[in-house]
C-alpha cells in the first residue's frame, strides 16, 4: 500500500492491520485462489502493504519466488515479519519499479491500485516486468458501492458535514469501478482482460470493534477523525452507531466487495487483442 493525496497516509503495519488488514486477508485469499496459476511462478507483489497478498501467494502458488515491494519501510518490516518463506520483501516506489523488463512471471497488486499516482504509469510498470505470456492481475475496494464500512462512514460524516464529501473515496477513486479497470489494462496493452467482484463478510463483535481503528488517523476516513474536534468526533460516532445493523447480541455485520482485474501480455509472435 502506497500513500496517496492529502490524508491516504499508509505508513503503520499495526494501525493498518486493524482498520483494513483483517478483511484484506480474506479477499487476498479468495483472489489468489480464483487466478487459479501453476507452480514454480516468479510473482511481483506491487504495493504489498503488511504482506496479505504476498502471503497468500506464498502458502498457496508453490512459487519459485515471490518478491513484495512498498514504498513504507514499516509497512515491508511488519510484511517481512509475518509473510512465510519464500517471500522477499524491499521498499521501492510502485510506479517506478527497479527490475529488469519481463523479469516475472505473474504481477499482482492488492488494495494499492488507487494510491498509486498515476495508476497508469503503475499499471504499464507491471505490464513492463511481466513476460511475453505472463499475467497482471489485481484488486481494489468498491469503494462507490460495496465497501459497507466506509460507505456508510462517509454517508454519517457528509450528513454532519458537506465538506467530506471531497474525502470520500467513492467520490475520489473513480478508477475502482470495472469500466475504468478494463480501460487501463487495455491501455497498458494488456489482453483478454477480464474483471470480476470479490465479496467477504465483515462482522464486528461490537460497535467499539468497527470504530476503534477510525481513531488510528492512518487513511482518509481515520485522517479526517483526526482532525475532528472532540465534540464532533463523538457527533460522528453516534450518528455512524444510529445507522449500523446491529445485531441482538451487539454485533455488526456488513459486507465488503472488491473488483479484480486480470489482463495477460501478448506472447511474442502473437497479435495484441482483447
Amino acid at each position: 500500500m502506497e500513500d496517496g493525496g492529502p490524508g491516504d497516509v499508509w505508513a503503520q503495519g499495526d494501525a493498518y492491520e486493524r482498520y483494513m488488514g483483517r478483511w484484506s486477508r480474506r479477499v487476498a485469499e479468495v483472489f489468489v485462489a480464483r487466478l487459479g496459476s501453476p507452480a514454480g511462478l516468479r510473482w511481483l507483489d506491487i504495493g504489498c502493504g503488511t504482506g496479505a497478498l504476498t502471503a497468500a501467494v506464498a502458502s498457496r502458488c508453490r512459487p519459485r519466488a515471490v518478491l513484495g515491494l512498498d514504498r513504507s519501510a514499516d509497512f515491508v518490516r511488519a510484511a517481512r515479519a509475518a509473510a512465510p518463506g519464500p517471500a522477499r520483501f524491499a521498499v521501492a516506489d510502485g510506479s517506478a519499479l527497479p527490475l529488469r523488463d519481463a523479469q516475472f512471471d505473474a504481477v499482482v497488486s492488492g488494495l494499492a491500485l488507487n494510491f498509486l499516482e498515476p495508476p497508469q504509469t503503475a499499471v504499464a510498470e507491471a505490464a513492463r516486468v511481466v513476460r511475453p505470456g505472463g499475467f497482471v492481475a489485481a484488486y481494489v475496494w468498491d469503494y462507490a458501492d460495496g465497501m459497507a464500512l466506509l460507505r456508510r462512514f462517509w454517508d454519517a460524516a457528509t450528513a454532519l458535514d458537506p465538506g467530506a464529501a471531497a474525502l470520500d473515496e467513492g467520490r475520489r477513486f473513480a478508477l475502482c469501478r470495472p469500466g475504468p479497470l478494463r480501460t487501463l489494462w487495455t491501455g497498458a496493452g494488456l489482453v483478454d482482460v477480464s474483471v470480476a467482484p470479490i465479496e467477504v463478510p465483515t462482522v464486528f463483535g461490537r460497535f467499539e470493534d468497527l470504530w476503534e481503528p477510525f481513531l488510528s488517523g492512518q487513511g482518509p476516513a481515520p485522517g479526517y477523525v483526526a482532525a475532528l474536534t472532540p465534540a464532533a468526533r463523538e457527533l460522528l460516532r453516534t450518528r455512524l452507531a444510529a445507522t449500523l445493523p446491529v445485531r441482538p447480541d451487539g454485533s455488526v455485520a456488513l459486507a465488503a466487495r472488491a473488483w479484480t482485474v486480470r489482463g495477460g501480455r501478448p506472447a511474442r509472435g502473437s497479435s495484441a487483442g482483447q
